[in-house]
């Protein structure tokens, strides 16, 4: 049920626009200069975009799973997730949704389209 970082990168890197960089000692996936997924040094959480208005419901409905960001970046639309909390589905959806906020609108709605999520 784990899911690796590696797995994150392998399918991140599929995206639209996305690129990999390493920023002091963490890898991060952006789009332009905007993050959307962020890795923990030691692997174990993954930092991703998540709207603000879902993020108290998801962590107080799954701690476990879920866990608010560090006081500076509760202003942003991020949440931290614990990888051997989820699985390869929910990875993707949580992955593709953090890339969804980042990229034009039209870039989203091409990408859903070619893959029949409408």
């Amino acid at each position: 049920m784990a899911v690796t970082v590696d797995e994150v990168r392998a399918f991140a890197s599929t995206l639209p626009r996305a690129y990999e960089a390493f920023v002091r000692g963490r890898i991060k996936f952006r789009v332009k200069q905007i993050v959307f997924v962020s890795f923990s040094k030691d692997g174990t959480t993954m930092g991703c975009g998540f709207p603000r208005e879902w993020r108290a419901a998801a962590v107080e409905s799954e701690p476990e799973k879920f866990a608010f960001p560090g006081e500076s970046d509760m202003r942003f639309q991020w949440i931290h997730v614990r990888l051997d909390a989820i699985d390869a589905d929910e990875m993707r959806d949580l992955v593709e949704d953090a890339w969804a906020l980042c990229v034009p609108k039209y870039v989203a709605e091409e990408y859903a389209a070619a893959r029949g999520y409408r």
